[in-house]
């Protein structure tokens, strides 16, 4: 029999059976089954290379005509000839198509929460969940340099060029973790163009506007650490996630960790009397490690806080991490030696690099702690200052 449209309509379930396959007299391997049901669909049958048959679904007749039918049925007959295994590569591609971007996001950060410090993993944490999001559903071997090209695009005019850049690369660590498992063959971020070509920020707080960001501090968790900042000179992460155990308030010392640290070095932090004095306000919590914020981790919400003192003080254009350079600029005019404010900054290059900066990190402590007795003096001198 010669299939054809007519004849695929006419076909009769013998008595007594609930299927029937019926193959093409003129082209081997094509084929039609019908079900008890009424379904009618178009198959093509073949042998793969190493001898197993294989049956592949076309599509259903009077959807696909047999002349469609027929040209996939001799497209799929002839890929099998070459060696290939059509039957195979669809289920291939099925699950492929279940390995989507979103599936990934998960092990990704689970993974990379051994080696990312809890500022750098929560920011790679929202570009996945959220900058990322709308490519969730999209099988990994479809997310295309053009796609990706698209969403930056998308990012920078709702988020700014910075945070597009900041998404950018947080989505190469992700496909060359994937490369690395096997999951992904290429990084389709390769080749994208940065939204903007940032420049190293220069920007140091004037006395007047150190003046006005400290009379606009309260009483409050986040005054204090911005107070702490200016003090310290150490990163906001790190004020932000003090702990009890790390302080030592009897000989004025902040111990902080090599797991809490960028060079992940400990690092002594000699405590000036303003510095102590903001400490010794703050009320231990019951079984609460950390001294800043609530709930079970380190004080949160930034933006909105920082949004705030903004519009108090009347200071704009800067950020936290601007109080770090503030001090560090300070220190200098003062003529703190430059060893010494990368040792309080706890910067290991110049003179501090090497074995000798990696082995005598607490051999400034009495210098660190002159220093940022001398700033401190200043910015107190600085607040109380006449307007």
């Amino acid at each position: 029999m010669r299939l054809t449209n007519q004849t695929a309509a006419a076909a009769q379930l013998p008595a007594g059976k609930d299927r029937l396959v019926v193959f093409d007299d003129d082209l081997p391997g094509f084929g039609l089954r019908v079900s008890a049901g009424g379904s009618r669909q178009w198959i093509v049958q073949y042998r793969n290379a190493i001898g197993q048959t294989k049956r592949e679904t076309l599509g259903r007749v009077g959807l696909l005509s047999a002349t469609d039918a027929r040209r996939a049925a001799s497209e799929r007959l002839a890929r099998a000839k070459l060696g290939e295994d059509p039957h195979a590569e669809k289920q291939l591609a099925k699950a492929r198509a279940l390995v989507t971007l979103g599936s990934k996001v998960n092990p990704y950060l689970e993974a990379a929460a051994s080696r990312l410090r809890d500022s750098s993993l929560r920011d790679a944490t929202r570009y996945m969940r959220v900058a990322w999001k709308p490519l969730h559903r999209e099988p990994l071997h479809a997310v295309t340099r053009a796609k990706v090209a698209e969403r930056l695009a998308e990012i920078s005019k709702d988020s700014g060029p910075y945070a597009a850049n900041r998404a950018r690369a947080t989505l190469s660590a992700f496909f060359a973790w994937l490369i690395g498992t096997g999951a992904a063959e290429t990084n389709p971020v390769m080749g994208t163009i940065k939204t903007a070509q940032e420049e190293k920020r220069r920007r140091v707080l004037t006395p007047d506007e150190i003046k006005s960001v400290l009379k606009a501090c309260r009483d409050d968790d986040f005054g204090s650490i911005v107070r702490l900042l200016l003090l310290t000179g150490q990163r906001r992460e790190e004020v932000a996630g003090l702990t009890w155990a790390e302080l030592d308030l009897v000989g004025g010392i902040w111990h902080l960790p090599g797991e809490r640290t960028k060079n992940s070095l400990p690092h002594d932090v000699p405590l000036s009397r303003p510095a102590l004095d903001i400490l010794a306000k703050v009320q231990p919590i019951s079984g609460r490690a950390y001294l800043f914020g609530d709930g079970a981790g380190a004080f949160s919400g930034f933006s909105k806080a920082k949004a705030a003192l903004d519009k108090r003080s009347g200071v704009t254009d800067w950020r936290l991490h601007d109080l770090r350079r503030t001090v560090s600029t300070g220190m200098n005019e003062r003529g703190v030696l430059p060893h010494v404010v990368e040792a309080v900054l706890n910067h290991i290059s110049g003179s501090r690099a090497g074995v000798a900066g990696v082995y005598n990190h607490a051999l400034y402590n009495p210098e660190k702690r002159a220093a940022l007795d001398l700033w401190a003096n200043y910015l107190a001198a600085t607040e109380t200052s006449a307007d």
